[in-house]
């Protein structure tokens, strides 16, 4: 099977690496003037206006721990569909910049602010919501309706009939359009579909669990069942992740409305054509054919182990002590620190941020539930109580585990491409995998859900920050030079995701 030929996994992910990775041309600019439009219009398609609920649910490090159970009628109404839509890739403020003009910022962070994720829904029928597959058109507050009828069924086969699936009322689809990103990043746009897909899907997960629905990230699924069905450009756009919103005891029908094509009219997807044929590449040899494919791909997570030594218990704040601002209210304020201020954070706070964030994934790569794949290594710089220094987390122990004493900003700074953020930052976060472990569990497709798991939690990092009013920013990395400063401990491991944390200058 071409997915578990993982030689196409190893190509891909050594010839992105910064700084000299094959597959990147050094001499590549941007101009961010010449910003892709960062919006799918459809033309000529029914709509639906969306109004949004700005009342506010539970408190935000709440939402990112609760794990609601699939139990009873959980259904939501088009009000909820709305909010979960909106503080996960909504408008959330609007900046203007000198020679650029006004950038439409989202609810979760993205790589160059280029938006390049999409969201769709399939649903059946729901309150204020007849069943059809739809597009979340952010600008314009609306749904486009692509199809009319109950299309839950195809989505359901395409996961060889997954539990979570069969009792969804609402299933969210996740999109990227390539050449958005790659215009910018390359062939590394592939790292960053499944890094932004993440920080999206933290702000899902939480947003449902505020909710009282239950949720979970399959990644195992037939992908051009999908991508038929949303009558997708595979050559410029593919879905990544779905996502089961709810439970209702009815299991979906056995027979669903013909998939016909589609032939949709849009706006161009993009302003350039910067299409790179490795991307293609790599998507394709992590694709999956078959429905016998997607059930031999579903199972146990392998179990990594963690090296024993130097073990600080994290202290996170007591529940009375924990910061109450809302989940909305957190994404609202979240964004993307620019400067740190260098001053210390509490390590009662980073403990919350830490505990708050990796309990674990609702995903179908993470069997049982609190497994995972990836390991958080940081650098600390400042944090009142936690001697500077390297340190990984230990989630057996919930502890961190220190590797090295030092101060160790200068070496921050430059793993994180030689920006003053890490530098200045009081932690730098690292989320590292044992990539050749995922890969020969689950092929290619193991590159998408280690990038995917690592985005997630890296996501909940930033909620967590903010949720505590301290600032978090996602950077990139120099890959081998972040594996060789956290070893012989991270010896073998790959970089996944980065996140710098801190209190904003």
């Amino acid at each position: 099977m071409k997915n578990y030929d993982t030689e196409v996994a190893w190509h891909y992910h050594n010839g992105t690496k910064h700084p000299n990775g094959m597959l990147l041309r050094r001499l590549h600019y941007y101009e961010p003037a010449h910003r892709s439009t960062p919006y799918k219009i459809y033309k000529e398609l029914p709509t639906i206006d969306l109004h949004l609920d700005r009342s506010h649910s539970m408190p935000a490090l709440q939402a990112i721990v609760t794990n609601p159970k699939a139990d009873g009628n959980k259904v939501p109404d088009i009000s909820i569909v709305t909010k979960i839509l909106y503080y996960s890739a909504g408008i959330t403020k609007i900046i203007n910049y000198p020679g650029i003009g006004d950038v439409e910022f989202r609810a979760a962070a993205c790589t160059g602010a280029l938006y390049h994720i999409e969201i769709y829904v399939v649903c059946g029928s729901i309150d204020g919501l007849r069943a059809g597959v739809y597009h979340f058109d952010p600008k314009s507050m609306k749904l486009d309706q692509l199809r009319a009828g109950d299309y839950r069924c195809a989505l359901i086969d395409a996961t060889a009939n997954h539990p979570s699936m069969e009792h969804a009322p609402v299933i969210l689809v996740y999109t990227d359009i390539f050449t958005r990103n790659s215009v910018k990043y390359q062939a590394r746009e592939y790292r960053h579909a499944f890094w932004d897909c993440g920080t999206i899907l933290a702000n899902t997960l939480a947003t449902c669990s505020a909710h009282d629905l239950p949720d979970k990230v399959i990644v195992g699924f037939v992908d051009d069942t999908i991508n038929s069905l949303l009558g997708l450009n595979t050559e410029k756009e593919v879905s990544l992740v779905l996502v089961p919103i709810g439970f209702t005891r009815e299991i979906t029908a056995n027979e669903e409305p013909q998939i016909t094509k589609l032939d949709l009219k849009t706006e161009p997807l993009s302003n350039y054509d910067f299409d790179d044929p490795e991307i293609q590449k790599m998507h394709q040899a992590s694709s999956l054919t078959s429905t016998k494919e997607v059930r031999e791909w579903t199972g146990s997570t392998p179990k990594t182990s963690m090296r024993a030594g130097n073990i600080i218990s994290l202290k996170p704040f007591s529940q009375n002590e924990l910061p109450q601002d809302p989940l909305e209210k957190v994404i609202v304020r979240r964004g993307s620190t620019r400067e740190f201020s260098r001053d210390s954070i509490s390590f009662q706070q980073l403990s919350t941020i830490i505990d708050y964030s990796t309990r674990g994934v609702q995903a179908d790569f993470l069997e049982p539930y609190g497994t995972t794949l990836i390991h958080p290594y940081m650098i600390v710089n400042a944090v009142d109580g936690l001697k500077p220094g390297s340190y990984v987390h230990n989630r057996e122990q919930n502890a961190l585990q220190l590797l090295r004493e030092g101060m160790f900003r200068q070496v921050a700074g430059n793993l994180g491409l030689d920006q003053n953020l890490p530098a200045d930052s009081s932690v730098s976060v690292f989320f590292m995998t044992d990539l050749d472990t995922a890969l020969k569990r689950f092929g290619n497709r193991g590159y998408r859900a280690a990038q995917l798991e690592a985005s997630i939690i890296g996501g909940r990092f930033y909620l967590a920050a903010y949720a505590q009013k301290l600032g978090a920013s996602g950077l990139t990395f120099y890959d081998d030079s972040v594996t060789q400063f956290f070893s012989p401990h991270a010896k073998d491991k790959s970089v996944m995701f980065m996140v710098t944390l801190g209190n904003k200058k």
